[in-house]
């Protein structure tokens, strides 16, 4: 069968490395790709979010499935646009996409099905917003409504913090039009935990827990990105809170979806926060998590084609859907300065046996692969046990070589420290 990936980063890679192992998909293009990915798919150069030519793309080649796996074209009704062609696809309708298009959105349906999420109040008026951080507990969490590249949330220490929040979001528009609306939201404290999970608006099957690093810097420090790591299983989630999870979170979201009539069929990924008064949810994903996907599908034992066809179906309840008991670690190797101003075009020397290697931004230049963006790779390893995933990333991590390579040298530790 022949099928296309939509997005060029490395949770794409790492979905496009799974697919590749079904015998039932024949080709596979990448839409647009990246350098990386040109070695597993055929990269063809329109934008993800260029819905017009992707469709008309898919319809002049043949395709039989699309796979659309970024936030952007899903809330931009690139599936629906798709399916009016009718190819088939993995992922969410634009008005499921909105559980994560629209942060005013999913925390108004959390409130009204009891969800459990933390406290919050919506803003339009910056003037109002302002006026109710005077009593506002500190710290707090100020989120931009609409997406933001994973960096529309800000975390503020202070009230002071706070107020320049508000403003550099509502006045500065350093989140363009995303900022419009605004949620200031209570700050819950615990583990942090992701589960993604598979869902065809019938039954929720989350895939393996994961533990994502978001800090630049070592010891949790440093500005925000997009991920610096992640290791899998994550040890805070045992089976009871799983059982928890399932019962007060994943099927009445998905039942609250049903209800509103914007049934979610794809990837639907929790963020969770394990507060001292149980789970909640800190927020949802319309699509698989990066750098999550990296050490989640590496452990999945079952054919994520059939997966992916059984979800589009309505099927899911009747696909094997199987891991491996082993651990994952993802390092991801970064341009020096990420997430602000950096430096790329230098050449990527990769090991000979580069199968857990993720590309993330890097592209062919004379013949040569070279660094494009600031996450360049995400290092995977499995291993029996979590320590041994993470040392066997971090010795690849070592034969990775490019100019003005940085990582964290910590991921995993905190998982390491909790097994303990």
């Amino acid at each position: 069968m022949k099928i296309m990936v939509v997005g060029g980063g490395g949770r794409e890679h790492a979905i496009i490395k799974s697919l590749k192992k079904s015998p039932k998909v024949s080709k596979i293009y990448a839409l647009p790709g990246n350098g990386g990915i040109a070695a597993d798919a055929e990269c063809v150069d329109i934008g993800a979010k260029d819905i017009d030519k992707i469709v008309e793309f898919a319809v002049g080649n043949g395709i039989e499935f699309a796979v659309v796996a970024p936030d952007d074209p899903l809330v931009l009704g690139a599936v629906d646009a798709l399916n009016e062609k009718g190819i088939s696809c993995f992922g969410p309708k634009a008005n499921a996409a909105i559980i994560e298009g629209s942060k005013v959105f999913s925390k108004n349906l959390m409130k009204k099905y009891n969800i459990p999420t933390a406290e919050y109040e919506v803003f339009n008026d910056m003037d109002a917003a302002l006026k109710y951080l005077e009593t506002a507990p500190i710290p707090t969490v100020i989120k931009a409504d609409g997406l933001a590249l994973g960096k529309g949330v800000i975390i503020a220490e202070t009230r002071e913090d706070a107020i320049d929040a508000v403003k550099s979001m509502m006045e500065d528009k350093i989140f363009g039009d995303s900022g419009n609306n605004i949620v200031i939201e209570e700050f819950l404290t615990g583990p942090e935990v992701s589960v993604l999970s598979f869902t065809d608006g019938n039954v929720v099957v989350p895939l393996v827990s994961s533990m994502d690093h978001k800090r630049a810097l070592d010891g949790d420090k440093g500005l925000n990105t997009g991920g610096m790591g992640t290791i899998a299983p994550n040890p805070y989630y045992t089976k009871e809170i799983a059982d928890e999870c399932m019962e007060k979170i994943f099927v009445p979201t998905m039942e609250a979806m049903n209800k509103e009539g914007r049934t979610f069929k794809g990837c639907l990924y929790f963020g969770l926060m394990l507060t001292p008064k149980g789970p909640k949810v800190i927020e949802y994903n319309c699509r698989f998590g990066d750098p999550e996907t990296q050490v989640v599908l590496p452990l999945l034992e079952s054919d994520l084609f059939e997966i992916m066809q059984h979800v589009e179906a309505g099927t899911l309840k009747d696909a094997e859907v199987k891991f491996s008991k082993s651990a994952a670690c993802c390092v991801v190797v970064a341009s020096n300065g990420y997430p602000g101003k950096y430096e790329t075009g230098f050449e990527i020397m990769l090991p000979e046996n580069s199968d857990g290697i993720f590309v993330a931004g890097a592209k062919i230049k004379d013949g040569k692969l070279v660094t494009s963006g600031g996450r360049v790779l995400g290092v995977t390893e499995v291993g029996a046990c979590l320590n041994c995933a993470i040392n066997a990333a971090y010795k690849t991590v070592e034969s990775v070589k490019f100019d003005n390579a940085f990582y964290r040298k910590d991921i995993g530790q905190k998982a390491l420290a909790a097994l303990k």
